[in-house]
This record gives structure tokens, C-alpha cells and sequence, in this order.
């Protein structure tokens, strides 16, 4: 029964969780199927949602449920949708680069375990304080207002970059059925 006591259920949460989130990411990118590397990234962003649940971050964990694992993985649907391949199996085959990327990931790897095991135990920073919107809000508009800007501006680029891309394609549709 003392081991019971001693065991701090929010750890073993949290670190389920993190385990989680650690597998589903890599079955994202080691799985064939497409769609089912986008319901394994929706297990691996609800997962990490949980691991923000975990810290006592609430609304973090929110944001990262309407977001990530509702407005992006239903986007990436949509894109595998409208690409339009008949046999979704073969999309995701592995190439050259496959020995490559997995070199760069084990390194990488390695020395985040080092560093991890050099660095020892870390004791949590404090408690989260108790008006995290108006925390992050004021760090966004404050300290971070460059990134933030560049961030919208990127998003921004990204958006007119996608509606060229959509008309170009219209255009050429067009074209080749008249």
C-alpha cells in the first residue's frame, strides 16, 4: 500500500501520455496508409493535449484540441481528398532518403538522451499562474510581438501562395476540357 501512496497519479498520467504522443508520432510517419497517418497525428495531438492537462495548462490543452486535432487534421483530410488518388496505399511509400532521415533521427535522439542524462532531474519551474489567457496574450504582444508578426505574416503568404495554386489549377482545368 505505500507504493500506492508515494506514486503521483498526475506523473504516471502525464508520462503515459507522453509515451502516447512519442508512439502515435511515429506511426504518422511509418504507417503507408495517408489517412491513417492523419487519424494517428489526431491521437498524437489530443494525446499531447493531455500532456498540457497534466501541467495545469487548460487553456493550452483547449486550443491544441480545436486546432490541431480538429481544424488541421480535418484540412489535411480535405487535401487527400482533393488530390484525388485512387489508390491511397501507395502515397506514402518510402524513398531514398528513408536510411538518411532515420540516421538524422537517431542522432538526434542520442543527444537529447545525453543531454537529458547530463542535465539530471528537473524540478518543476512553479505553478501555473492562475490567468494563463492573459499571460500568453501579454508575452504575444510584448516580449514575442516580432515572432508573433512573422508568424501572421507567414500564415499570411502561405494563404495568398494556396489561392494562386487553386486558380492556377482551375485555369489549367479549364483549359484542358474545352
Amino acid at each position: 500500500m505505500e507504493l500506492l501512496d508515494s506514486i503521483s497519479w498526475v506523473a504516471v498520467a502525464f508520462h503515459t501520455l507522453a509515451a502516447v504522443a512519442v508512439i502515435s508520432a511515429l506511426l504518422v510517419v511509418f504507417v503507408r496508409n495517408i489517412v491513417h497517418a492523419v487519424l494517428w497525428l489526431a491521437v498524437f495531438f489530443i494525446s499531447l493535449a493531455g500532456v498540457f492537462l497534466t501541467l495545469n495548462a487548460e487553456f493550452i490543452a483547449a486550443i491544441q484540441v480545436i486546432v490541431y486535432a480538429g481544424a488541421i487534421c480535418i484540412m489535411v483530410v480535405f487535401g487527400i481528398m482533393l488530390i484525388r488518388r485512387w489508390n491511397m496505399g501507395e502515397t506514402n511509400l518510402f524513398n531514398s532518403q528513408t536510411v538518411a532521415a532515420a540516421g538524422v533521427v537517431a542522432l538526434v535522439t542520442m543527444l537529447s538522451a545525453f543531454l537529458s542524462f547530463k542535465s539530471g532531474v528537473v524540478e518543476p519551474a512553479g505553478d501555473v499562474p492562475v490567468n494563463q489567457v492573459e499571460s500568453i496574450a501579454t508575452a504575444l504582444l510584448t516580449k514575442y510581438v516580432i515572432p508573433f508578426e512573422v508568424a501572421a505574416l507567414l500564415l499570411l503568404v502561405a494563404l495568398v501562395g494556396a489561392i494562386f495554386l487553386a486558380k492556377e489549377v482551375k485555369a489549367d482545368d479549364a483549359d484542358s476540357h474545352s
